[in-house]
């Protein structure tokens, strides 16, 4: 065991587990890594090797009796009368019966309908209503005659996430930790090898935790197929949800007018849109349009009535082409759908993931080693939306005047949620807050620049800020460093109002002041 496994055992007893578990005793169950989490976290949470084999054969026994394959549903289903009760783990969704006034379970996996849940199982607990959430429940079979009558009868029910967490423990074991064993802690907690990836590419990992602890957050990334975008927001958290882009309608993730019923962005801390490119693709405008009111004013309109939501948006699709093929030809958006690319959409993204940036996932990436059972760090990442961390680089450094209200509040978001996560307790140094702050000025920059080919009307914006002694720093985005040619060029067309640029449009090289000299701050790891 490393030193670092052995400190983090030593300070976070029982709420970490070790990474490689999860592929043992996952075997052929479908079900995300929180879930698997949830059970070794139960059996498996500690260093001693003789109770985590123990607690293995526990949870693979456990997933064999009890989790439902759909294959095997009808074997679950007499089980379950013959012996009148029995547990499930499976994933329940409920709807009201406007009819009977009852609320129904379904069972995705069993394929039962129509079982009654109480009101206070519904209140507790109002995922339900959206979506579905993966629970271990006990079910009762009685038969009755009366057809109307389900023989099914839920008995108890308990979600798959964390009852209770101690922040202020958290927040104090984080003092134990220098930065860099931090960050490969929560590198581990992620799945990955640490010394797989470089600074950059770890803060880059990093980032895609934002979502889940800052409201109202609007991310991107756009990059090859291969290189885990989606893994995070499927397999991380209890609290973010992951549809497909194609499958969303206005009815199901914002409020359908008909029945008043609150979408997805009501009920979730993050809803992620994957294979989200893609430009044949068909697009609602009418969802685009409120889209974009939502990701501005964190509100949508039902009818006469204003309502809002603080989940976060997500948006992750495949490239087809390179960077510099990207950048000579089109923009960094180009693959998105005709209907997304839309400037005033596209100015709503507080953070462009430069994808092609991030390895393609092969199996050495994958960590061995102990990190935090995903479910206790999703927790602490949900308490931490209540918290606003984007005024600590104010005691160091500002940011440039010519940096617009929208850029200055991408960026402020993107640093709140780094110093959330990398940063708990407070007490980063000046050094650590100007690696962060450039690191949230690149991402929002990388955003405006693009905006700035696609639409004519946004002018240039010098992305800077200045420390104490007045001295200026530019920032400049990595792309921008290593293809200067490409990327100071803009679509010349003065009326095309944010429309995808056509084959015959010419380009143009941008004016030399707004050439920002190359920044040796940041250099791209191995």
């Amino acid at each position: 065991m490393s030193t670092l496994d052995q400190k983090i055992n030593e300070h976070f007893p029982g709420l970490v587990v070790r990474k490689d578990l999860v592929k043992t005793v996952k075997g052929n169950a479908i079900v995300p890594s929180y879930v698997l989490e949830y059970l070794l976290g139960q059996y498996c949470a500690t260093n001693d090797e003789a109770t985590i084999q123990t607690g293995i054969e526990t949870v693979k026994e456990i997933l064999a009796k009890h989790y439902v394959h759909r294959n095997e549903a009808g074997l679950v289903r007499s089980n379950i009368k013959e012996k009148g009760r029995y547990k499930v783990i499976d994933k329940i969704s409920v709807a009201l019966n406007e009819k009977t006034d009852a609320y129904e379970a379904q069972f995705s996996n069993l394929g039962i309908k129509k079982v009654l849940v109480d009101s206070g199982t519904v209140k507790a607990h109002p995922k339900l209503l959206v979506s579905g959430v993966w629970c271990i429940a006990d079910i009762e079979y009685v038969f009755s005659e009366d057809q109307n009558v389900s023989p099914w009868i839920l008995s108890t029910l308990k979600p798959i996430q964390l009852s209770h967490f101690d922040y202020d423990a958290y927040v104090a074991a984080r003092q134990q930790f220098s930065t860099d064993e931090w960050i490969d802690l929560l590198i581990q907690s992620i799945g990955f090898n640490p010394e797989m990836f470089g600074r950059r590419s770890k803060l880059t990992q990093l980032v895609r935790l934002i979502p889940f602890c800052e409201r109202n957050y609007n991310l991107i990334e756009l990059g090859p197929k291969g290189t885990g975008k989606s893994h995070v927001y499927s397999e991380f958290s209890p609290h973010g949800i992951l549809v497909s882009g194609g499958e969303v309608t206005v009815p199901k993730l914002f409020v359908n007018n008909s029945s008043g019923k609150i979408g997805l962005v009501g009920y979730w801390d993050c809803v992620a849109f994957d294979e989200f490119a893609g430009k044949q693709k068909r697009v609602d405008k009418a969802l685009v349009d409120i889209m974009k009111n939502y990701m501005a004013n964190k509100s949508f309109s039902r009818g006469v009535e204003t309502l809002g939501a603080e989940a976060s948006m997500v948006f992750v699709g495949n490239t087809r082409h390179t960077v510099p093929y990207m950048l000579k030809h089109s923009d960094l958006f180009d693959e998105l759908p005709d209907k997304f690319y839309d400037s005033a959409f596209l100015d709503r993204i507080h953070f462009y993931i430069p994808g092609w940036e991030v390895d393609i996932i092969r199996g050495e990436m994958f960590s061995d080693g102990y990190g935090f059972v995903v479910d206790y760090l999703a927790e602490i990442l949900r308490s931490m939306r209540n918290y606003d961390y984007s005024d600590q680089y104010r005691e160091h450094f500002t940011l440039s005047s010519d940096i617009s209200t929208r850029d200055r509040d991408g960026i402020n978001k993107t640093f709140s949620g780094l110093m959330k996560i990398l940063f708990p307790q407070g007490g980063a140094t000046k050094e650590e807050v100007e690696e962060v702050l450039r690191f949230a000025i690149e991402g929002r920059k990388r955003v405006k620049d693009q905006l700035q080919r696609i639409d004519t009307t946004y002018g240039e914006v010098r992305f800077s800020y200045q420390d104490q002694e007045g001295q200026e720093i530019l920032v400049t985005t990595l792309e921008e460093e290593e293809y200067p040619g490409y990327y100071h060029q803009a679509v010349s067309t003065p009326d095309d109002g944010g429309k995808r640029p056509s084959q015959q449009q010419t380009l143009k090289v941008a004016s030399p002041k707004s050439l920002a000299p190359p920044s040796p701050y940041w250099r791209k790891s191995t």
